[in-house]
């Protein structure tokens, strides 16, 4: 079945071109949302399968990889891809190769699940200690998804030393990133992860530099940006932030402070995006005034990236109305590999499944 005419007309902006800066241009403003697929190898190397796998969705303006772990003790979920050993950045290089090769572009996105993170998955695989860490000793409760007998623990809080690590080990993996054929990466700033837990009250209990004040909990993230920024350059550097705390944190109205400190720190440092995180856009949050997105617009100038349920009209129109600049689409991309040109032609999308999550197509 045929989309009509006007409706594809309705999508015309999705197809412009876009400069990020000097150094990049997207040849349209359609993003594929970063997707977990938890298809690595054993070594957490990137497979044959998942270059094809993205080789396939190089006609996306940009594709931000699934979450890439920056060092062992960052994972979560079993077989999620990493960039902290010679094997992973050469699969990388495989999987950019293949993006390139079809006239794409792609960010990683780098990421440390911090407390929600499980000694199972390395403590005895990499040799590293079996503790979780977070911006406080306050644990996430529930399972690991996909392996539901593993409870979180407790998370030890981390040290000043620790923090100093984890920045360098940050900026390390943006320049492995960029040894592995990446245009750029996107900081995993949001969804409840280790940056974001730093920016929220719930998570973050310090009483010391890094927390109780907008200033001090912004610290952390703002530390790593730079680091990142001073390794590979700010035209290559983004960040996804999570200002309404929606998943695997408890929201608190207080957040909005940090927030309103945060953003525009963040402005000052021109990032190549930012970049929202949410499940659904059409969620409001009291203490935000309405969505995550439309509080970002009101308080940050750059580059925005909208998600969350979004269709190509739907987030068409939104760029229209100046909510957001480039569209970030996540599980139609799973289902449509050739998601652009469907759109752009007016054909019918294939319906997501979750029995799709089962293989790479």
């Amino acid at each position: 079945m045929l989309i009509q005419e006007s409706e594809v007309a309705m999508t015309d902006n999705l197809f412009q071109s876009y400069a990020l800066n000097d150094t990049l241009t997207l040849k349209n403003r359609i993003l594929m949302a970063p997707l977990t697929r938890c298809m690595a190898d054993d070594e957490l190397v990137p497979t044959q399968a998942m270059a094809d796998y993205y080789g396939r969705r190089a006609e996306a303006g940009l594709i931000i990889s699934e979450a890439v772990i920056i060092r062992p003790d960052g994972q979560g979920y079993p077989n999620t891809p990493g960039l902290f050993t010679p094997a992973q950045i050469d699969g990388w290089r495989v999987v950019t190769d293949a993006v390139h090769k079809s006239g794409g572009k792609i960010f990683a996105q780098l990421w440390h699940t911090g407390r929600v993170a499980h000694p199972h998955f390395y403590s005895e695989k990499w040799g590293v200690n079996d503790e979780v860490i977070a911006p406080s000793a306050v644990g996430f409760e529930g399972t690991v998804p996909r392996m539901r007998e593993l409870n979180y623990q407790t998370p030890r809080a981390v040290t000043a030393v620790d923090i100093e690590q984890l920045v360098a080990d940050y900026a390390q993996a943006a320049a492995n990133a960029i040894d592995a054929g990446f245009d750029g990466v996107e900081i995993h700033g949001a969804n409840g992860y280790l940056i974001d837990q730093f920016l929220h009250f719930d998570s973050n209990q310090r009483s010391d530099e890094y927390g109780q004040t907008a200033e001090n909990m912004s610290r952390f993230p703002l530390a790593v940006v730079d680091a990142i920024v001073a390794r590979i350059g700010n035209d290559r550097t983004a960040l996804r932030v999570s200002p309404g705390a929606y998943v695997h944190i408890e929201a608190d109205a207080r957040d909005k402070e940090v927030f309103d400190y945060l953003l525009p720190e963040l402005e000052k440092r021109d990032l190549a995006y930012l970049h929202i995180g949410i499940f659904d856009d059409a969620m409001s949050f009291e203490h935000l005034g309405g969505s995550a997105s439309s509080y970002v617009r009101t308080t940050y100038n750059k580059t925005l990236v909208g998600v969350g349920s979004y269709t190509a009209e739907t987030g068409s129109e939104a760029i229209s109305d100046d909510k957001f600049d480039l569209l970030a689409i996540g599980r139609p991309f799973i289902s449509n590999p050739d998601y652009v040109e469907r759109v752009r032609e007016g054909k019918e999308l294939v319906t997501y499944s979750e029995e799709m999550l089962a293989s790479l197509v």
